[in-house]
């Protein structure tokens, strides 16, 4: 009987040992799959904005003058969000910041766009509240 104990203590110091060896292994596979799912999420979102984008624009074709700006603007203000949000999904609390940055910018961008279309004192008016809505 002190044999069998003492092979299996011996066969359990031999577990511990592969276990702890073998646990930053797997720990590394595991943050290695997350990280290769993050990349693989990010190019399918950057994607998919990309096919909305060419949607979205070709739907502009039809429209004329500064309505046919404006579309294309939004449309192009639609794509920079999804990817700034594909971004912000895939890097830490700085991308948060860049992705929200973006976004402003690219709105900012639709509503100057918008003021085209007005004249004198109502189009400083409306470039001035374009500037103040997104922070520019």
């Amino acid at each position: 009987m002190k044999i069998k104990l003492q092979s299996f203590a011996s066969a359990l110091t031999a577990m511990g040992i592969a276990l702890t060896f073998a646990t930053p292994v797997f720990a590394d596979t595991l943050a290695s799959d997350a990280n290769h799912a993050a990349k693989t999420d990010y190019k399918l979102t950057v994607q998919q904005a990309e096919a909305n984008y060419k949607t979205t624009k070709a739907g502009c074709d039809a429209r004329h003058g500064n309505d046919k700006d404006v579309c294309l603007k939004d449309a192009q203000a639609t794509y920079e969000s999804a990817k700034a949000d594909a971004k912000a999904m895939r890097k830490t609390e700085d991308a948060f910041t860049d992705a929200d940055k973006d976004k402003r910018d690219a709105h900012y961008k639709v509503a100057k766009e918008q003021c085209q279309s007005l004249a004198g004192n109502a189009k400083d008016a409306c470039v001035e509240r374009a500037k103040a809505t997104f922070a520019q």
